[in-house]
């Protein structure tokens, strides 16, 4: 499946700038939404400067009223949409927000109902037209509730709950909904962490996306072990799974 038309909300996070890279190798246009300014400049100029005509809009994402304007001003920029890419989060701290609601509340509004929004609003307009890629991404913390994140785990669980219902209302309709929910990603986000084996890099989970996109609807583990990893995760029993300190 060959996509000519692609936005990227989210553009200038680690997954993002690498997904982006490997599709602007094949010569594709590209409209980039970003919050940081200067963070989005320069991913703009490497896109370019990889063969693709990129546009971009900074926008807060957070601010969910702007959301259709947003996707209007892509599709007036590059004459249409083929697939869309949410790749826009954050990964607070989960001690502070258990201390906090209202954090706990900015950490939802950002992990699923920003993201949630858009595919929504998208998954309308390419249902109209029957054609679309919708790409979001999710997260291996979101299949069950752990002691150490529930608070962005339940935002990312939220989350895939949206889109595998999504995928089923629009099978059939020409619109691809994907779900990606990577494991762990040595990322900024991720700097403070310590590193392991089963650790991946933003490449490794960019050519996993792009390999989905070209595959079609569906939820994707990425990488692949993950799947094993999360099976057993989600069958423990509760008396046992309470016990683990994960």
């Amino acid at each position: 499946m060959k996509f000519e038309r692609i936005v990227i909300f989210g553009a200038s996070s680690a997954i993002a700038q690498a997904t982006a890279r490997r599709l602007g190798g094949q010569g594709v246009r590209m409209h980039l939404v970003a919050r940081d300014p200067q963070k989005l400049d320069a991913v703009v100029a490497d896109i370019t400067a990889r063969g693709s005509t990129v546009t971009s809009t900074v926008a807060d994402l957070d601010v969910v009223e702007r959301h259709a304007a947003l996707i209007d001003e892509a599709d007036r920029a590059m004459g249409g949409i083929d697939a869309v890419l949410i790749a826009h989060g954050t990964l607070g701290v989960q001690a502070e927000s258990q201390a906090d609601f209202a954090l706990t509340q900015r950490e939802w509004r950002t992990n699923f109902i920003s993201p949630a929004s858009l595919a929504a609003l998208l998954a309308n307009r390419m249902e109209a037209t029957r054609q679309g890629t919708i790409v979001a991404i999710s997260s291996v913390a979101g299949d069950r509730g752990r002691r150490s994140n529930y608070v962005y785990g339940t935002a990312k669980g939220a989350l895939s709950i949206f889109l595998e219902g999504l995928r089923a209302r629009l099978h059939g309709s020409g619109v691809a909904v994907i779900t990606v929910k990577p494991g762990f990603v040595d990322t900024p986000m991720t700097a403070s962490f310590r590193k392991g084996p089963l650790w991946a890099s933003p490449d490794r989970i960019a050519a996993g996306i792009v390999r989905a996109m070209q595959r079609g609807p569906g939820e994707v583990y990425l990488p692949g072990f993950w799947w094993a990893i999360m099976f057993v995760i989600r069958h423990l029993p509760e008396a046992i799974f309470v016990r683990l300190r994960i």
